[in-house]
């Protein structure tokens, strides 16, 4: 052979050689042996909790399966892992899904638990911790340990799947085996198998840059993302409006930043109609991460953009037309659990009202969770049959778009349900309720059902308990919205439209819900139609494991109740009939009839 290719030979060998040794050195690295105690390590759930092994209590055995999103393998495997999960809990194995790549959000981890009716939980290792304790390369790769949390089995969930294909002939169950063997107190016989799948890519964080400045980055994305609801006058905790009030916070502002938990949003992605979602692209949490990391600078004054206009005043609706207060002050005990207050406020709506936008605002925001609005009877009681909108954490004031209205029955006055809590001193709330009255005619009466069920009952320690209820709509009808209301053992409720040709499509997805965070989720005006004989159904699961941090007991059945402790099971689905053609003029300060055109105007 000529000199110069012994010398291409040369340099191709020892370049592989290096590779070699890199790989051997990287595999060391996280090389943990088959047979060792491993030291808690933490993640998160899906609720954003950090969590450790410890939570789940005393096991058998810990199955942890490495996933990601992505993976062909993982999407494979989802469903034999849900039957082994369902055949081994009783025995006592605890079985949990760690998300490991760099790019998952803990929304789409969740999601990816619904559609894989998946009963164990997933969780999402933001900073490698959890694979570099366990020592695994690849997802869905499988670790067992067990409950001395000594490292047991290491490898494959069995050899059906491969990156290529699918093997035809008998396969050799190696995690099942493993459990066995574990179970009946023998060492696991095969204890490590070579895994298929798709190589694990650590998360890295942005590296700090000084050049990237509040003035000329930063800045307006407080603007595009925060400062609507991170303002005085809101429920936010602190404001975000100027440079002090953003640096002053910028360590938290970076972690909820990066785990995607601010902006807040439970609703999946996947449904892209859905135009109230609120989130970052992964190039703006980038530039917050670094901008904080690189010490905050201000940068150059004169490039700051101007701050969103403060609201004015203490109500989201402006200046109602009408506020109608609650007769007394009601008393808050310092501690304990308050039974649900019902209050009929003074005001007789003497003629049918339209209204198109209404809040419901405490005089003290830290004792009221929530409460309910309806238009009754004045000799009657609250209903929610006649609810009318509500006052929820994470939610806004029932804001209709133009043309539409609200319709409040001559006769009626307001009710209102309302769920105070405690704050460790003895306080008081004087609740009011704000109406705008339309301004331009009205086209559309805006209309709404609950799909409900009150019949579920919840076994003690169910982590994955399925609620299942439907409503067809009984003319054609334009979508405007939907909200879900569980409480804290609530996990996760999907929204469905079955079709009357058999279709069925998925409207709305909450998979992580969260008690604190009723968020409503709207389509565009008069952009969804639905036909006449569409039903609307909605599948909820409740979480009543010990897992759940916020189980008040996860020894009790649970059955449908108004206190926190017990539970419910509503999806609001808000529309308009498209075969009703209004064309109302109202008075613009009291909300009443003035006048109806000869010829009506379609406001679908």
């Amino acid at each position: 052979m000529h000199r110069f290719g012994w010398t291409v030979v040369a340099v191709v060998l020892a370049l592989l050689a290096n590779r070699t040794v890199a790989a051997a050195d990287a595999k060391s690295d996280t090389q943990v042996e088959i047979g060792s105690s491993i030291a808690d390590f933490a993640f998160k759930d899906i609720r954003y909790l950090p969590r450790t092994l410890a939570d789940f209590g005393d096991k058998q055995a810990y199955v942890i399966v490495f996933t990601n999103i992505d993976c062909p393998l993982v999407k494979r495997y989802l469903p034999r892992l849900a039957e082994l999960d369902r055949e081994y809990r009783e025995r006592g194995v605890q079985f949990l899904a760690v998300n490991a790549a760099a790019g998952d959000s803990i929304l789409e981890i969740a999601y990816q638990a619904v559609k894989a009716d998946a009963e164990f939980p997933f969780a999402k290792d933001f900073n490698g911790e959890v694979v570099r304790a366990l020592g695994v390369e690849r997802t869905p790769e499988v670790c067992v340990l067990d409950g001395q949390r000594r490292l047991c089995y290491r490898g494959r969930i069995n050899g059906l799947y491969r990156l290529g294909g699918v093997f035809e002939g008998r396969v050799r169950e190696d995690l099942k085996l493993a459990l066995d063997d574990l179970l009946a107190g023998r060492e696991v016989q095969v204890a490590e198998t070579p895994v298929d799948g798709c190589l694990i890519t650590l998360p890295s964080e942005p590296q700090p840059s000084s050049e990237v400045t509040y003035a000329s980055h930063v800045a307006g994305l407080m603007k595009k993302h925060c400062q609507e609801c991170h303002q005085p006058n809101t429920t936010a905790p602190f404001a975000l409006l100027s440079y002090d009030d953003v640096k002053n916070n910028g360590e938290m502002i970076a972690e909820v930043v990066r785990e995607q938990r601010m902006p807040p949003c439970y609703a999946s992605d996947e449904q892209a109609e859905i135009v109230n979602r609120k989130e970052m692209t992964p190039e703006e949490r980038d530039q917050v991460i670094a901008w904080v990391r690189g010490g905050m600078p201000l940068g150059d004054p004169s490039k700051l953009p101007e701050p969103i206009k403060a609201r004015e005043g203490e109500w989201e609706i402006g200046t109602p037309d009408l506020i109608v207060e609650a007769p007394k002050p009601v008393k808050i005990p310092a501690d304990g659990i308050v039974e649900y207050k019902y209050l009929l406020l003074p005001h007789v709506f003497k003629q049918d009202t339209w209204v198109q936008k209404i809040e419901i605002l405490p005089g003290n925001h830290a004792v009221v969770h929530h409460a309910n609005l309806a238009a009754v009877n004045p000799l009657g009681k609250f209903s929610r049959d006649a609810f009318i909108t509500g006052y929820v954490p994470g939610g806004t004031a029932m804001m209709l778009d133009p043309n539409m209205a609200y319709l409040i029955p001559k006769g009626s006055v307001l009710a209102l349900q309302i769920h105070y809590v405690t704050v460790g001193e003895a306080t008081t709330d004087k609740i009011r309720v704000g109406l705008c009255f339309p301004k331009e005619p009205v086209y559309t009466q805006v209309k709404h059902f609950q799909v409900h069920d009150g019949s579920f009952v919840i076994p003690p320690g169910a982590p994955h308990h399925r609620s299942v209820a439907s409503l067809t709509l009984k003319n054609d009808s334009t979508g405007l919205g939907m909200f879900s209301h569980m409480h804290v053992r609530g996990k996760d409720m999907v929204f469905n439209a079955i079709y009357p040709d058999g279709r069925n499509e998925v409207l709305l997805a909450i998979p992580n819900y969260n008690f604190d965070w009723q968020m409503n989720y709207r389509w565009a005006p008069r952009s969804k139609k639905f036909p006449a004989g569409t039903k609307i159904q909605v599948v909820a699961h409740f979480d009543n494991s010990k897992f759940n941090p916020y189980n008040p007991d996860a020894t009790k059945e649970v059955r449908e109740g108004q206190q926190t402790y017990e539970e419910m099971m509503y999806g609001f689905f808000f529309y308009t009939d498209d075969t009703q053609k209004l064309n109302i003029e109202v008075d613009p300060q009291t909300g009443v009839e003035i006048k109806k055109a000869e010829t009506a105007q379609a406001g679908g």
